[in-house]
């Protein structure tokens, strides 16, 4: 016997115990069958059966592995029903030497041993290549199902790369744009020796520190975005004062909600570029978070900006950026849509759904 079926692998897999469990079901079977026209001892009947059937279990086994290849036209299915089959009778009288071991007639001479036998040979001959049959079909059919799990499992893991690869290029679209332009205010302030141009420094660096470490995160949390979008919010107010002001109302419970990042910052630089900006009177910008059931949280940010319809106003692409992103993230779930606001504005609604886990 190789050493291949020696190892522990094989004895693992040989001695399973689905398969034990279905020899001693079998020996239960023809052990109560026979039973009834035994004349000898009831549990020498059933261990001889016993011992028959990991004879028979250990030469199924064997057969999985060797001979490594077959012939074409044999199936090694077929192979393993002949050959368990051929060896019933030698396994058999195996069995019958090793429970007659000391006796003082042998047992080929004794007829009612041979009787027995013949019972056990015949009865093994007629199951076991059903047996077989059932446990190679199970071996096949479980065989297939792992490989479809295996293909599944690689597929998914294609599918996550390739959705890995996709966000990591939407969210490299996701920039400050206003970065620049807050840099050349802040030189501007400098040259002036404004008393404004540290406290622009400083809210540029909260930015940025809120911003920078989120770069190459998948997923963004409601509180996180909060603190993104207030040091945004302050630069700006700061290059309009008179034209800004803003609002922040958003209920505890929905602080660790997931989101893209930068999400909420999307809304409030379009609140920012296509309703305040534009408009000679300015206006606010009111951001409020809430649940409304238990499966999703609702985030507004509204404007009392030109509103939309007017020439300035443009979706471009930092909202169909971020359709793109709820939707590959969180699923269809998430949606953001745009209403007018009431006088006038905008109102952005950011629908998230609601984790498990999530206490709301």
């Amino acid at each position: 016997m190789s050493s291949s079926t020696t190892n522990p692998g094989f004895l693992r897999r040989a001695y399973a115990w689905p398969r034990l469990r279905v020899m001693l079901l079998a020996v239960a079977a023809l052990g109560l069958l026979l039973s009834l026209p035994w004349e000898g001892s009831a549990a020498v009947l059933f261990l001889r059966l016993a011992l028959l059937g990991l004879v028979l279990l250990t030469v199924f086994a064997v057969t999985e592995r060797w001979p490594r290849r077959l012939p074409r036209p044999i199936a090694r299915w077929a192979f393993q029903i002949v050959l368990v089959a051929a060896v019933v009778p030698f396994a058999t009288a195996l069995v019958y030497s090793l429970t007659t071991m000391g006796d003082s007639t042998p047992w080929v001479h004794d007829a009612k041993r041979m009787a027995g036998f013949g019972m056990i040979s015949g009865f093994s001959l007629l199951i076991s290549p059903w047996i077989v049959m059932v446990a190679v079909h199970r071996d096949i059919s479980g065989r297939a199902q792992r490989q479809a799990l295996a293909f599944e499992l690689e597929r998914a893991q294609l599918e996550q790369k390739a959705l890995d690869a996709r966000l990591r290029l939407l969210q490299s679209q996701v920039e400050p744009h206003f970065l620049f332009n807050t840099l050349a205010n802040i030189r501007e302030l400098v040259e002036q020796r404004s008393v404004q141009a540290p406290a622009m420094l400083q809210h540029l660096i909260d930015y940025l520190r809120a911003a920078v470490p989120r770069l190459n995160e998948p997923t963004s949390t409601v509180a996180q975005e909060l603190e993104l979008v207030r040091s945004y919010l302050d630069i700006m107010r700061m290059r309009m004062p008179d034209r800004l002001r803003y609002s922040v109302d958003v209920a505890p419970a929905v602080l660790e909600v997931a989101c893209p990042p930068a999400a909420l910052l999307v809304l409030v630089e379009n609140a920012v570029r296509h309703g305040i900006d534009p408009s000679e009177s300015g206006g606010a910008i009111a951001i409020s978070a809430r649940t409304v059931d238990e499966r999703t949280c609702v985030v507004e940010v509204s404007d009392t900006g030109l509103g939309m319809g007017t020439a300035s106003f443009g979706l471009g692409t930092g909202l169909d950026n971020l359709r793109e992103r709820l939707r590959l993230l969180l699923g269809p779930e998430a949606t953001v849509e745009l209403f007018a606001n009431t006088p006038r504005g905008t109102c952005a609604v950011l629908r998230l759904p609601l984790r498990a886990g999530h206490d709301a």
